[in-house]
């Protein structure tokens, strides 16, 4: 065995050594680490067996042992290219599923085969033999095109790692430099001997491959102790970015769209990445077919905005954003509120409207109408209240029962509504009472307006499978003077009316009178 052969094996040794105690370093202690050291410890092992095949293929004599050791080597070589590639997706914060990973294996898996199966189509080495000038264990090979497929993907592998960690260089503060200084050049070196043995610089019939990769293993050491690998990691700025549930738009001096994330597509789902650098205004007018609904030179410091787009709601808060190089942009965050002002909804419902009719309950009334009364009161405006109550709604209930009486008090309602304008203050006083406010009325309004009620409540029966059921409803009106402070004196004025109708037979309006 020649000095130079020696050296060879030496070298490929000293390399698997290094990535064996590697594997177990980080094993021994995956327990302090994140679960990216799961991924480094299965691609050290891997490289250990490349190396190791590598060491023992410079020792065989026979061809039949050389091809043995090479397939194994096809074991640690082809499947680590790709496991350093997801160890590197994994460090930056990229989310691996298990179909991406088994989907990335697959050529891999297909090289190990062919290779231990060439003898019998060839299709990874076209010629695999003995040098006849070297001798054993030097080969002479012609490739196949399987290799050349595998080394496209090897190479692939290797190129898109650098350049994944060559991107994340700017914005990766410097103490997590040495970090990817580490993972740049355990990817570069290999790369690069690779290059120059396939140009055919390197000693002929030899992988120099092995030899190289001690260096890749004492990056990864410094790095482990220097800046703490796989205890501490940045993450990368798009994967936080992208992850945030609301969208997010981060626009220029200028008002340009320079950058948005993922969950922007939820809320604009026309907006392209074509459209970055373009005026926000006409790029909203464009994506939503509609203005802008809220201003961007108005921004102080921060502003919020309810809007409504494609039948959801969104908070829109507008954020000024001091850039790195001291100019001043804009953030727009839109955060789906859709479901909350529902819920918001419900409880306003269950809150101010009565769960039977469906309008004003009593706390509503008082809490609008208090308003209204005391704007009326300062504008010396006319303001009338009418009480109504259903007449013997009692014997309704012992004689039909209490669903039929739910429905006579939904029925008066629909009536009542039926007379009423719109968006008058209409509301349920207690069990079968119910109250009316009449702004800018008069008493002798409101009394028309009663009679009309009444008229039209006794005029509709509701018709039930118990039959056709006659109702009739008494009113009490009253008018709001400059001596009367509160509206609950008005009403306790309407409430007297109501009860001289009671006395004097139901089904009639009386107006209060001093």
């Amino acid at each position: 065995m020649n000095s130079q052969l020696t050296a060879f094996i030496t070298l490929s040794c000293t390399s698997g050594v290094l990535n064996l105690y590697l594997c177990l370093y980080v094993f021994l202690k995956r327990y302090n680490y994140t679960k990216i050291a799961q991924l480094f410890i299965s691609y050290t092992a891997l490289i250990a067996v490349y190396c190791f095949a590598s060491a023992f293929g410079l020792i065989a004599t026979t061809l039949s042992a050389i091809k043995v050791w090479t397939a194994i080597q096809y074991v640690g070589m082809a499947f680590s290219t790709p496991l350093g590639l997801l160890f590197i997706m994994q460090y930056l914060g990229f989310h691996l599923t298990r179909k991406k990973i088994m989907a990335l294996l697959a050529i891999p898996f297909i090289s190990l085969i062919m290779v231990a199966t060439n003898d019998i189509h060839h299709f990874h080495y076209r010629v695999f033999e003995i040098d006849p000038i070297l001798g054993a264990p030097y080969i002479h090979q012609e490739i196949g095109i399987w290799y050349i497929i595998h080394g496209i993907f090897t190479f692939g592998c290797m190129f898109v790692s650098f350049l994944l960690v060559l991107i994340h260089w700017k914005e990766t503060t410097k103490a997590y430099r040495q970090q990817l200084i580490a993972l740049m050049c355990g990817q570069l070196i290999p790369m690069i001997t690779a290059f120059i043995y396939l140009l055919g610089l390197t000693p002929q019939g030899v992988d120099p491959v092995p030899m190289v990769l001690w260096a890749s293993s004492f990056l990864y050491l410094w790095s482990i102790n220097s800046s703490r690998l796989f205890r501490v990691m940045p993450v990368a700025k798009d994967a936080i970015f992208h992850s945030i549930n609301d969208g997010v738009i981060v626009l220029d001096e200028s008002a340009r769209l320079i950058e948005f994330n993922q969950a922007c597509s939820k809320v604009f789902p026309q907006l392209t990445r074509s459209m970055i650098g373009r005026d926000i205004r006409k790029t909203w007018l464009e994506v939503t077919g509609q203005p802008m609904p809220f201003t961007l030179e108005a921004v102080v410091n921060t502003q919020d905005i309810e809007m409504v787009l494609s039948d959801h709601t969104y908070q829109v808060r507008v954020t000024e954003l001091q850039h790195v190089n001291h100019g001043k942009g804009l953030l727009l965050i839109f955060t789906d509120i859709t479901e909350l002002k529902e819920l918001q909804r419900q409880l306003e419902q269950l809150a101010f409207y009565d769960e039977l009719t469906q309008i004003y309950n009593r706390r509503a009334f008082f809490q609008q109408c208090n308003q209204a009364y005391s704007e009326a009161r300062e504008s010396s405006s006319a303001f009338t209240v009418i009480l109504m109550d259903i007449d013997h709604f009692k014997n309704v209930n012992d004689t039909y029962g209490h669903a039929i009486g739910d429905q006579l008090l939904v029925h008066v309602v629909k009536v009542c509504q039926s007379v009423l304008k719109k968006g008058e203050l209409f509301a349920r006083y207690g069990g079968e009472e119910f109250v009316l406010a009449l702004k800018d009325s008069t008493l002798l309004e409101g009394q028309a307006l009663a009679n009309l009620l009444c008229n039209s409540v006794e005029s509709q029966p509701l018709m039930t499978t118990e039959g056709a059921i006659c109702a009739t409803i008494s009113c009490g009106v009253a008018e709001g003077t400059k001596g009367q402070e509160t509206l609950y004196q008005l009403l306790n004025n309407a409430d007297k009316a109501l009860y001289a109708a009671k006395q004097a037979g139901r089904n009639r309006v009386h107006v209060f009178l001093e």
